[in-house]
């Protein structure tokens, strides 16, 4: 099982920037996909804190459109996902997030009515 883990900084202006813990002083065997092919020239540099990568991965254009995206971040050498990147173009949002808004208030609703009736067959 994979010990990597890797938290967001931030993204700015086409990069993202992350920082990657638990592989020592040394430097950790990652990739960086998006649709199943290699994000080429990202980053990965020893950072001023022990135990600490700076990664820095440019975000591809092809990432940058209409739908959900995701750039995955695997540790290659235990063959396992530490991270991913989501980019949500305008055209999913709008009416996904609708309807999982939907969706939640109905299971909600439906939460709230087998809890009602839990509580008057218990009193």
């Amino acid at each position: 099982m994979s010990t990597l883990k890797l938290t967001k900084t931030r993204m700015l202006e086409g990069m993202w920037q992350g920082i990657i813990s638990g592989s020592g002083d040394d430097k950790p065997d990652i990739a960086v996909t998006h649709d199943n092919v290699n994000v080429p020239d990202f980053k990965l540099a020893k950072s001023d804190t022990a135990d600490h990568w700076s990664l820095t991965i440019p975000v591809p254009a092809t990432a940058i459109a209409d739908g959900i995206h995701v750039i995955l971040v695997t540790d290659s050498e235990a063959g396992q996902k530490i991270g991913d990147i989501v980019i949500i173009g305008d055209d999913v949002t709008n009416i996904d997030q609708r309807a999982e808004l939907e969706l939640l208030r109905a299971e909600l609703e439906m939460l709230k009515r087998a809890f009602r009736r839990h509580c008057i067959e218990t009193t």
